[in-house]
Order: structure tokens, then C-alpha cells, then sequence
């Protein structure tokens, strides 16, 4: 490759980048479902048709997006991932990027209208499911790949609960929740050693 063909990838690239920077001030704005592509390429500064050129639909550049938030999200959870980070964000309600959580509601919403989005989002959950399975066989190899895939199933359905509790006033003490959660995800993992 040229130095002039690297250079133009990288302005692509770069492009690519503001525009879903815009789009993501949009979506959070009006919605997936309202925020037209003529409204995205105003955000991006871009006539429609230049928009197009980096995104063919606005489904395209919701997949881009997806990626890379759950691109980061596996990254971070080769870090984040013990019983006791799990009990610690789950009580505290920390995310690991507020605003990506909140589009990935969106993403939910858009998915229930658009196959879509719907299938977007069916990927991007089997990339996660299957990096959260591999990163409990590392500390517990010994489970079988259905504990495993229970295991990572329940805490699925508690991480991604309390993306959509983070809307709502917390009705007990992030310390009683620690304590709880840190069990249960405990008592979880032995019930499956144990099987």
C-alpha cells in the first residue's frame, strides 16, 4: 500500500469516526428510530449524499457503533471479570460507559421494530456471551460448557437489569447489595460446581 493510500484510509477513517460521534449525539437525542439520516449527516456536517458514502443505511452505522461498544466492552471485562468486580459495579451501579449503555437500550428498543437492529443486537450478544464463557472457564475450568453457559446467562440477565435500574432511584444500600450479590454470584458458581 501507498503512503498516499494510507493517508487516505486514515482521513476515512477518521471521518467515519466524527460522523458516529454526531450520530450518537442524535440517537441519544431523538432515538434510533427518529433520527433520520438527513438529521445525521446535518450533526456530521455532511450533505446526505456524502453521508451515504461512509454509511449506506443508518442500520450500517448502528452496526459500526454496536461494535465498538462491545469491542470495548470485551476488552474491559478481561479485567472486570470476578465475582467480587461483578458484586462491586452490580451494587454500586457503575457502568463501564454510561452513554454506551444508554444507546444500547436504544439499540434494544430499535431492535424490537427493525430485524435488523434485531440481528445486530443477536450478534453483538453472542460476540459477549461467548467472551464472558470464556473468561469464567478461566476461573473455573472445571465447569461443563451448559454450567457454564447458565452461569453466564444469570449474570447476563443481572448485569443488563441494572443498565435499565441505573433510570430509577436505588431502594436499598449499596453496601446490603455488595454483600448480596457477592453471594449469590458465589452460591451461583458452587450450585454449578456442584452439579
Amino acid at each position: 500500500m501507498t503512503r498516499q493510500q494510507d493517508a487516505r484510509d486514515e482521513r476515512h477513517r477518521c471521518r467515519q469516526d466524527e460522523i458516529i460521534c454526531a450520530a450518537r449525539h442524535c440517537f441519544r437525542q431523538s432515538g434510533f428510530h427518529a433520527a433520520s439520516m438527513a438529521q445525521l449527516a446535518r450533526a456530521a456536517e455532511l450533505s446526505v449524499g456524502q453521508l451515504y458514502r461512509y454509511f449506506p443505511s443508518k442500520d450500517a452505522l448502528i452496526e459500526v457503533m454496536v461494535t465498538r461498544i462491545v469491542t470495548s466492552r470485551v476488552a474491559a471485562m478481561q479485567d472486570k471479570f470476578d465475582a467480587g468486580q461483578i458484586a462491586t459495579m452490580l451494587a454500586w451501579r457503575t457502568s463501564l460507559n454510561q452513554e454506551d449503555e444508554l444507546l444500547m437500550l436504544e439499540v434494544a428498543a430499535e431492535a424490537s421494530r427493525n430485524p435488523r437492529v434485531a440481528q445486530i443486537l443477536h450478534d453483538a450478544d453472542a460476540h459477549m456471551f461467548k467472551s464472558a464463557c470464556g473468561k469464567l472457564r478461566k476461573n473455573h475450568p472445571h465447569l461443563s460448557e451448559e454450567q457454564l453457559k447458565a452461569c453466564v446467562e444469570v449474570l447476563s440477565v443481572l448485569v443488563e437489569g441494572t443498565a435499565f435500574r441505573r433510570l430509577t432511584p436505588q431502594k436499598a444500600s449499596a453496601e446490603t447489595l455488595q454483600a448480596l450479590y457477592q453471594n449469590m454470584i458465589q452460591h451461583l458458581v458452587k450450585i454449578s460446581e456442584d452439579k
